[in-house]
């Protein structure tokens, strides 16, 4: 099972990819296209031309996991539009927002390094 941790960098590649790439190939997008170190720990989300399949591609020190969602009606609403950069990073629980179809950019949760405070009540 691979666990994508708050601390684990996330590219989403903004270009749509050939969703018959495999490890190998995803791995040259990441090094030629992306110019980032496919086996460096970084999470790296592809989506298809259609919007309705994603891939996921990381490398956990000893090989590589390739996960993909297919959606069985509609597209992903949500992808980085095409601009300067080839990639968009997310935070782990943005990612999560995305695999479940929503927009990451509208998710807010409170900073993972702030304590809560409980308020005694009484």
């Amino acid at each position: 099972m691979m666990a994508v941790m708050p601390q684990m960098r996330v590219l989403v590649a903004v270009e749509p990819i050939d969703m018959r790439k495999g490890i190998d190939g995803l791995a040259a997008v990441c090094r030629q296209l992306l110019k980032a170190d496919p086996m460096g720990g970084t999470v790296f989300v592809f989506c298809s031309r259609r919007a309705h399949t994603l891939k996921i591609l990381v490398y956990d020190g000893q090989g590589f996991w390739l996960c993909q969602k297919r959606l069985s009606k509609g597209r992903f609403t949500w992808w980085p539009a095409a601009g300067e950069q080839p990639t968009r990073p997310l935070d782990a629980y943005q990612l999560q927002v995305l695999l479940w179809n929503g927009d990451p950019m509208r998710t807010e949760v409170g900073p993972m390094w702030k304590p809560l405070s409980i308020q005694s009540g009484g």
